[in-house]
Parts: structure tokens; C-alpha cells; sequence
């Protein structure tokens, strides 16, 4: 077409006799080239860089900037409760040993209180199910090793088959310790080499859990690091059949020291549990990739 053009303009302009175009139609023509070639390069710089008709830059070869994943979804994740509301009227239930990974143990306790009588196994299963809720409207696919406060178990080596069976992302069992009334703070226990070594594949992602959650929970509750065992809140240990019989990342959340009055306080108060299962769900999520939306102020 270009080519045409020219030849139809010089047959018009050669009648004046004069051989050349006027000023005016050589200026013209010119600037007619200039457009269709800029117009002819936009098009194929576009279309190197994969623009094409897609929005938002992705052309049908792709070529837009992959963005980071912000949902939890595909990914299942086991709380642990501990303890149970019926384990007291079931002592020989609950006494008869279980085989945790080289070692026996008991089936399962009877956990802390604080002294005025909260139970532990009441403030777990209300810390999991908390939690739970926040990790679900996050994508994920959360299962809980019990699902009421009343009955008794399930047994140890029953809990950690869960997460297995699952083949979960994450597993954290929650409790709240029964220290001595003058130690304060929360710490993580991750696993040890259990005795018949059988959980060495999950050591290191569990140990990476634990610190992740060391820092969120500790972030979102303000609750110190515990000052009675352990070293700057972590202990790590293989006489626990959890542990010991986890096939799949795992750690224990000891929350506070029941026995001890300040934190005694805190764990009763509706208002700090709710900041601890956000200090949770962001420990999880953060080691599962995807960081929390906003940074957890402290209280």
C-alpha cells in the first residue's frame, strides 16, 4: 500500500510539468511514513513483550510477573488439643502405656490448672479452636484431634497418627504448662532424635516451626520467653511420644505457666486468647509460606 500511495502522488504532481513535489506534499508524505512505522514498531515491541490483549500485561505466552501465593489453600494443617475434659474419670483409661517411638507411655494425662481451677484441657481446646477458625478463612484445611472438651483422649500415639495419616503441612499440639509458680513465659519444644530414630526426617522442618512460632506468638501476645526451663524459650526433647511417632513437621506450644499468677491471668482472659491464636495461625502460616497480612502489635 505504501508503495502505491507514492506512485498515484508523483502521476498527480508530474502534470505541473515541474519534476518535483510542492514543499507541502513532500513534508506530508513524509510524516504519513513516520506514523505507520512508529505504529508498526509499537506493535511488535508489544508483542515481544507478551502484552497481547490480556489484562494486566499477560499475553498468551504468559510473561507477567508471577504473584506470591497470599492463601493458605491445599494446605492441611493438624491442631492438637491436649488433654481432655473426661481424662479424670478415666484413670485407667488413660494410664494404660502406649507405645511412643521406642519408648511406653501413658495413653494420655490429666493436665495443669491454675489455682483457682481453669483446666488446662479447657484453655487448649479453646486456643484450637480459635486458631482453627483463623486458618481456615485463610484457605486452609484444618483438622483437630478432638473435637469436643468432654471425652477422654484420644491417646498419644492416636494423635500423632492423625497428622500422618493426613499427611499434614503442620501439626501443633497446645498446652499450657503446670511449672513452678515463680517461673513465668511460654516456650516451643520441638523433637529430638527419638529413641528407635525414626523421626529424623522431620527434625529439621520441626525445629524451623518452632522458631517461626516462637516469634509470632511471642509478638502477638506479648507473653515473655519462659525463664524456669529450656533456653531462650525453645527445649527440645525426645521423650515425647507426639514427637517421637510425627512423621509430619511437629512441635508442642506450651502457652504460659498455669501455676504462675500473671500468667494464670492471661490465660483465662478471652481477650489474650484471641491475640495468642492470631500469635498461632501466624506462626503456621508463616512457615507455611505465606506471611500474615499485617504485623500483630503487641498489648
Amino acid at each position: 500500500m505504501i508503495g502505491t500511495s507514492s506512485a498515484l502522488i508523483g502521476d498527480r504532481w508530474s502534470n505541473h510539468g515541474s519534476g518535483r513535489w510542492p514543499p507541502v506534499v513532500v513534508w506530508a508524505s513524509g510524516a504519513v511514513l513516520v506514523i505507520i512505522f512508529a505504529l508498526a514498531a509499537g506493535f511488535g515491541l508489544r508483542t515481544l513483550l507478551g502484552d497481547g490483549d490480556a489484562p494486566g500485561g499477560a499475553g498468551p505466552g504468559g510473561g507477567a510477573d508471577v504473584a506470591p501465593a497470599t492463601s493458605l489453600a491445599g494446605q492441611v494443617i493438624v491442631l492438637d488439643a491436649g488433654h481432655n475434659g473426661g481424662n479424670g474419670a478415666a484413670p485407667a483409661a488413660i494410664g494404660r502405656q502406649v507405645p511412643a517411638g521406642g519408648i511406653s507411655k501413658e495413653c494420655d494425662t490429666v493436665g495443669a490448672q491454675t489455682d483457682a481451677g481453669y483446666p488446662e484441657h479447657a484453655f487448649t481446646f479453646d486456643l484450637a479452636e480459635r486458631t482453627a477458625r483463623l486458618l481456615r478463612a485463610r484457605g486452609a484445611t484444618v483438622r483437630l484431634t478432638r473435637t469436643a472438651d468432654t471425652g477422654v483422649g484420644p491417646c498419644i500415639d492416636e494423635r500423632a497418627r492423625i497428622g500422618n495419616d493426613l499427611g499434614a503441612d503442620a501439626v501443633v499440639s497446645i498446652h499450657a504448662d503446670g511449672g513452678p509458680a515463680s517461673g513465668r513465659g511460654f516456650h516451643v519444644i520441638a523433637p529430638a532424635l527419638s529413641p528407635d530414630r525414626a523421626n529424623a526426617a522431620i527434625l529439621a522442618p520441626s525445629t524451623r516451626l518452632a522458631t517461626t512460632l516462637r516469634t509470632t506468638f511471642g509478638r502477638a501476645t506479648g507473653e515473655p520467653l519462659a525463664d524456669y526451663l529450656g533456653q531462650q524459650g525453645m527445649t527440645i526433647r525426645s521423650d515425647l511420644g507426639g514427637l517421637n511417632l510425627s512423621r509430619v513437621p511437629k512441635v508442642f506450644l506450651e502457652c504460659g505457666n498455669m501455676r504462675n499468677p500473671t500468667d494464670a491471668a492471661e490465660l483465662v482472659d478471652p481477650a489474650w486468647r484471641a491475640r495468642a491464636a492470631t500469635g498461632l495461625a501466624d506462626g503456621i502460616s508463616s512457615f507455611l509460606g505465606i506471611p500474615p497480612a499485617s504485623p500483630t502489635p503487641r498489648r
